[in-house]
């Protein structure tokens, strides 16, 4: 099972900047895709998640300028109005209940002018 994120990159103050992450290979679709951040000498923290219901939860930072959506196996975040303070590697996330969690690879968002 895999995780393959994509849509990092450079974007200037009060830019925009769109993300997505893949599953494949598994028999089931997880329960809950997110999106998780890891800024330098910061802890990993929650940015948003999705159920496979469709009810989501934001970060506080984040609320009001992030969205995710998702599509069965298929999560993605639409950032707008992003600030220097959203700079961080992105790790998307799968959650299958009972069994366990799967973290992709990281992509890289700068917010520099």
């Amino acid at each position: 099972v895999q995780l393959q994120a994509s849509g990092g990159g450079l974007v200037q103050p009060g830019g925009s900047l769109g993300l997505s992450c893949s599953v494949s290979g598994s028999a089931s679709s997880p329960n809950i895709l997110g999106w998780y951040r890891q800024a330098p000498g910061k802890q990993r923290e929650l940015v948003a998640r999705a159920n496979s219901a469709g009810a989501t939860q934001y970060g506080d930072s984040v609320k009001g300028r992030f969205t995710i959506s998702r599509d069965k196996d298929t999560v993605y975040l639409q950032m707008i109005g992003l600030k220097t303070d959203d700079t961080a590697v992105y790790y998307c996330r799968g959650e299958w209940q009972p069994s366990g969690s799967l973290w992709g690879q990281g992509t890289e968002v700068t917010v520099s002018s």
